[in-house]
């Protein structure tokens, strides 16, 4: 998929909106994720991040530039954080929805746990969503929605939800009552984009396979692409103006 500005003298910049995390592993999943997102659409990702690294997500901002929130929830940054920044920015910018509840999530989340369980030489008879958890009204809507969504890919796999934090049940609790309930072979399944403290947690977790986050998957550069072509195309939305035909 190749955004229809690729013949663009100035296409408008992509900015991916993220948490940002002191893990290493997380900058070199984020780089993957941009990697792939060039080679998809033809367009490279900028990163401005909410905490921890630089650029941070105002710095990263141009006038013209789509925006996509690089978060699974829309707790406190998705709704509050980073349209703060976007507002705050003199230039004009487009705010996307951010990657909550999409159908694109739960094939990444469901591949990864694939992968967890060759590793780990199992298959899981349940599985704990874990989403690192918010406590703002309709922030844990996505990890609901990812619980349903997985269910049915996984064609009578029980999955139910857990939190890393500010909600419950805990990743922990949700093991232990699935192990009391009589599975045998528990599995995690990460809610969670890039490595950080949430996803270091999980191993800790008691699960016989624990899945890694997802945010280099390929669904998740389609996804990221498909909120940037959707601004292009809105009302309002950056004016693309076209040089000579390639």
């Amino acid at each position: 998929m190749r955004p229809a500005t690729v013949r663009s003298a100035t296409v408008p910049s992509l900015v991916l909106a993220v948490h940002g995390s002191p893990v290493p592993g997380a900058a070199s999943t984020l780089e993957r994720l941009r990697d792939r997102v060039e080679e998809l659409g033809g367009v490279r990702p900028v990163l401005g991040h909410l905490g921890h690294q630089a650029p941070s997500l105002a710095e990263a901002l141009r006038d013209g530039a789509v925006v996509v929130p690089l978060l699974l929830g829309d707790g406190y940054h998705r709704t509050v954080d980073i349209p703060a920044v976007v507002r705050g920015h003199e230039g004009r910018c487009v705010l996307t929805e951010g990657l909550s509840g999409d159908r694109a999530v739960a094939l990444a989340l469901r591949d990864r746990l694939y992968e967890a369980e060759r590793r780990a030489g199992v298959r899981a008879d349940a599985v704990v969503l874990a989403a690192a958890g918010s406590s703002r009204p309709g922030g844990n809507g996505g990890a609901r929605i990812a619980v349903r969504q997985l269910r049915q890919l996984l064609r009578g796999v029980p999955v139910c939800g857990a939190y890393c934090s500010s909600a419950g049940p805990t990743v922990p609790e949700a093991v232990a009552r699935l192990r009391g309930a009589g599975y045998r072979t528990v599995a995690v399944a990460a809610h969670l984009l890039a490595p950080g403290r949430f996803a270091t947690a999980l191993a800790g977790a008691g699960a016989d396979a624990v899945a890694d986050p997802v945010a280099d998957h390929p669904e998740i550069a389609r996804l990221v692409l498909r909120r940037y072509e959707s601004a292009l195309h809105r009302p309002g939305g950056p004016v693309v103006r076209y040089g000579a035909a390639a």
